[in-house]
């Protein structure tokens, strides 16, 4: 009789981005570590980067199309330029039925050949996939013009579980 699986511990980075250009070169690097089948929630204010640092990702992965927030359209599909992955871009800031909603996107479907990326997804997205890159950026609320961003990167799941994420510092 085989022991059941060990469950993997989150792997953790954290990262300070004092520009919107730094923020962009971030999700840059990032696109380096994702293959298809992943998915990525992006959480933090309204105004913290999240568009910002996907825009990136999509650079980074040899997308087609401007990505730009899918915040009245929800999902957005960015086909490769090259033989990589799609990038599925969602904003589910106004879906409120969890999973519900989120299936009737049919981000299931296309979940293991594109890399899915869900600004505000906490709590809608998780049971999508065990495994998943959680990125939460932190900023200073309030009126002001400070850049600087506090970038927590934690994967969960196997498929994480030996990827080092330090790279993402470089």
């Amino acid at each position: 009789m085989e022991a059941p699986a060990a469950p993997h511990n989150p792997v953790e980075t954290r990262l300070t981005v004092t520009s919107p250009e730094q923020m962009q070169d971030l999700g840059r690097r990032l696109a380096k570590l994702l293959r298809a089948g992943d998915l990525v929630m992006l959480n933090g204010e309204l105004g913290a980067g999240k568009t910002t640092l996907t825009r990136g990702l999509g650079e980074g992965l040899g997308v087609r199309g401007a990505v730009t927030s899918p915040t009245f359209v929800i999902a957005r599909v960015h086909p490769s330029l090259g033989d990589g992955p799609p990038l599925v871009h969602v904003d589910a800031y106004r879906l409120g039925g969890g999973l519900d909603e989120m299936e009737d996107l049919d981000l299931d479907v296309s979940l293991s050949d594109s890399v899915i990326v869900v600004e505000w997804g906490e709590g809608k997205v998780e049971e999508l996939t065990d495994d998943r890159l959680h990125v939460v950026i932190h900023r200073a609320v309030g009126d002001t013009t400070d850049e600087v961003r506090h970038v927590t990167v934690t994967g969960l799941g196997a498929r994480w579980a030996a990827v080092d994420l330090s790279v993402l510092s470089a």
